[in-house]
Formats: C-alpha cells, sequence, structure tokens
C-alpha cells in the first residue's frame, strides 16, 4: 500500500492510500496550468515498510519582469505568444530597443539623504504614484480571459495610468466598469472618419481622460512570425470597441474577419491635418504615438498636441529604426519644453525609467510586461510587474542621490554620443 500526501500553499495538507501500481494524487485544480508553480515529489520508505510518497507544490519567486516573458512562452500557444513577442522583418530594432539601454551609464552622485523618496508624477494634470504607465497592446484576452479587466484593475491599484488599445477585447464601456483610475483611448484614423467619431465619443462618455493617436502605422508592419503561423483571432473573441458601431458591410461576419476588416480600415492617407480635425470633434487632450525625429516633434507642437510619445511601435512596423531611447534626446530637445515627451519600447528596468527621465522623459509606457506577467498570473501578475518596476527606480534614485523625479538630471548618466568628459582642475 503506497500512501500520498500532497501540499499546497499556504497551508493544505490532504492525503489518500492506493493500491501499488496506481496514480500518485493529481496536480489539485488551482495549480493547473499554471507556470508558477512545480509540482514536487519525494519518495520514501516509512518504518513498517509502506511506501510514502509526498507531493508539493513549490511557487516560483518572480524577481524582475524578464522572467514573465519565459514563463508566458511556456504557457501560451506559439501563435499567440509570437504575436504579442515579435518585431517586423529582421527584428534589428526588437533587439536594439533593449540593447540600447545598456549602452547608457550612470553618474551617481553620493552622500545625499535619501532617507525619504517621492516618486508621484503629474501627466496631463493627473497626479499618479511613479512615471511609468501602460502603453496600449491589443487582443489582451488572448492572453488571459479577464485580458483588459485585470490591465485596469492593475493600473489603477498601482495609482497609475492605462491607455487601452482601440483594437481591445474590452469596451472602453466594460473597462470603465471595472472602477476608478484614470485611462487613455489609443486611437488609429480609418477611412470612415464616422468610425472614428463614434469610437472617440464613445471614450468620452465612458470617462476616458485623453485620446493616444497612433500615427506610425499608415499600414502594418511585416512580422513574419504572424505570417508563419497564419494568426488569427481565436474565435471566441472579438474586437469589443466595434461592437455596435455602423461598419458598413462585412466581407466575413465571423470575428477575424472583423480584425481583418478592422486593420485594412486603417486610413493611409493619414496627415497632419487630420489630427487638426481629431481636435475639432473632442475636448480630450491629444497625445501623438510614434514621432523617432525632432522634425516631426516639431510639426506636433504647431499642431497642438498635448503630448508626445516616442515610439517605435515595439519595432513592429518599420524595422531599422532606432532603439527608442536613442531618439528621445532628439525629440525632446526639438519640443523646447513646449510639451511633455515620453518613451515607449524596451522598457524592462527601473534602471531603464530612470535614464529616459534623465534624457528628458516625463514618463514611460510598458506593453510587452504588461501582457506577459498577465498571461502568467493575471491581475496579480500585472500589479507584480508594476510594483517591481516601481521599487526598482525607487533603488535607482536612492543609490543615484536623487530624492524626487525632479532631481534626475542629464549628469546622471553618459551615453555613448557624449563628447568626451573632461574634469576640471583642482
Amino acid at each position: 500500500m503506497a500512501k500520498f500526501v500532497c501540499l499546497t500553499p499556504p497551508f493544505c495538507l490532504y492525503s489518500r492510500e492506493t493500491s501499488r501500481g496506481s496514480s500518485p494524487l493529481p496536480p489539485p485544480a488551482h495549480h493547473n496550468n499554471s507556470p508558477l508553480y512545480v509540482f514536487l515529489t519525494i519518495s520514501s520508505l516509512t518504518d513498517q515498510g509502506d511506501h510514502m510518497i509526498i507531493c508539493f507544490w513549490l511557487r516560483m519567486e518572480i524577481t524582475n519582469v524578464m522572467e514573465y516573458e519565459a514563463l508566458a512562452k511556456e504557457k501560451l500557444p506559439k501563435m499567440i505568444y509570437d504575436y504579442y513577442a515579435s518585431g517586423a522583418e529582421d527584428q534589428w530594432t526588437l533587439k536594439q530597443n533593449r540593447y540600447a539601454f545598456s549602452k547608457i551609464l550612470f553618474r551617481p552622485r553620493i552622500l545625499v539623504d535619501v532617507s525619504k523618496i517621492d516618486m508621484t508624477t503629474t501627466v496631463l494634470g493627473f497626479k499618479i504614484s511613479m512615471p511609468v504607465m501602460v502603453a496600449p497592446t491589443a487582443m489582451q484576452k488572448m492572453a488571459h480571459p479577464d485580458g483588459e479587466y485585470a490591465t485596469a484593475r492593475a493600473s489603477a491599484a498601482a495609482g497609475t495610468i492605462m491607455t487601452l488599445s482601440s483594437w481591445g477585447t474590452s469596451s472602453v464601456e466594460e473597462v470603465a466598469s471595472t472602477g476608478p483610475g484614470v485611462r487613455f483611448f489609443q486611437l488609429y484614423v480609418y477611412k470612415d472618419r464616422n468610425v472614428v467619431t463614434q469610437l472617440v465619443k464613445r471614450a468620452e462618455k465612458a470617462g476616458f481622460k485623453a485620446i493616444v493617436l497612433t500615427v506610425d502605422t499608415p499600414r502594418l508592419g511585416r512580422r513574419e512570425s504572424d505570417i508563419k503561423n497564419r494568426f488569427v483571432l481565436p474565435p471566441n473573441l472579438t474586437l469589443k470597441n466595434f461592437d455596435g458601431l455602423n461598419l458598413g458591410k462585412l466581407d466575413k461576419t465571423d470575428d477575424s474577419g472583423l480584425a481583418s476588416y478592422v486593420a485594412g480600415q486603417v486610413d493611409r492617407s493619414l496627415s497632419w491635418k487630420d489630427v487638426k480635425w481629431l481636435k475639432t470633434i473632442t475636448p480630450l487632450p491629444i497625445l501623438v504615438k510614434g514621432v523617432l525625429t525632432a522634425e516631426d516633434a516639431r510639426i506636433a507642437v504647431q499642431h497642438g498636441v498635448a503630448g508626445i510619445i516616442v515610439s517605435n511601435h515595439g519595432a513592429r512596423q518599420l524595422d531599422y529604426v532606432p532603439a527608442t531611447i536613442m531618439a528621445l534626446e532628439e525629440v525632446v530637445q526639438a519640443t523646447q519644453n513646449r510639451v511633455p515627451v515620453f518613451l515607449d519600447g524596451g522598457i524592462r528596468r527601473g534602471t531603464d525609467v530612470f535614464k529616459a527621465l534623465a534624457l528628458g522623459a516625463s514618463g514611460v509606457f510598458i506593453g510587452r510586461p504588461v501582457v506577459f506577467s498577465l498571461a502568467v498570473d493575471g491581475e496579480a501578475g500585472v500589479r507584480k510587474t508594476l510594483q517591481m518596476l516601481h521599487d526598482e527606480l525607487e533603488l535607482t534614485m536612492a543609490l543615484s542621490g536623487c530624492r524626487s523625479l525632479a532631481e534626475i538630471t542629464r549628469n546622471h548618466i553618459v551615453a555613448p554620443w557624449d563628447p568626451p568628459r573632461v574634469s576640471p582642475k583642482l
């Protein structure tokens, strides 16, 4: 007779006896398919000669946001993981978005009283707990059944801003129903301007506080993983913001047909005059997302935008554009402090956030870290991701001698493009 004992967190113990050759106690249902838990067994003989097998669950300790990506890769179907993880064509820019941060080094100041550190900031008049916000990421229910609901709740709990993708699998109304929180709405401009107007008015009514206009997507980039995987939106999901809109006649009636239709309706003729038009249909502030050059930054300011997001669309559009951290300072200098500039792309550490702030960013947006932690552990995963970045940034500030975000300056870092420093003579 073999006796099986199973331990599950926090202190649950249960057992059963089985005859030799029978299967051991199955894993508890609430840990099934969770990459955060490892099922271990220990086998031994008792003094009476009985065979004792002890089974227990060991929870992995996540120590940084990058660990979520490896776990998400294990958990998600390949088609869905590749959709979130991959970049355009050779994926050179995808790699550079991360690598470029490693070329920027710190110049910490010492003997500063850092017993109190203030990480709060204000974005478009809204006070948030830290300069880390959630970027728009499409179709989050592919990662987890709670999708954008979980991300909205986690962002609000962290005291920061969530940006909802217009290609979300939850609608503006559904996200608003999760409770209080400052939220922005990401927008593409479609050939049918009536669709754009309907989306904007719904976002306004649902209490969203700004429009994030994506300006780097007149056509979708060539993402070869999606081509190989023949990516389609899973049949149980739909782009919820388009439910109930007057879209005219669709070629297909299934949800993947809707997704293809919506992507195909993005207006290739989008120009700066449409930014002016958008300002006429909404009182909400407009941020333009996808700026990489000083020239476009100056034009954006001239057209009255409320802010600029330096972004290369997660390296999913034009390959061989610079990493966003490399383009950031050029854009900041071109705006001459007339509008806030934010960074999107490649953020994985609190040190990355500090480097962006030192180069002039007013804050950063994170995308993939959110969706990967969502895939692994739902709302709790997103909460932990935001908390880890908060704690890492706080530590970086302390070790650099900065007690507030205002004290983070260009002198706290050295970048590859800086001229050689000459130390003053004593």
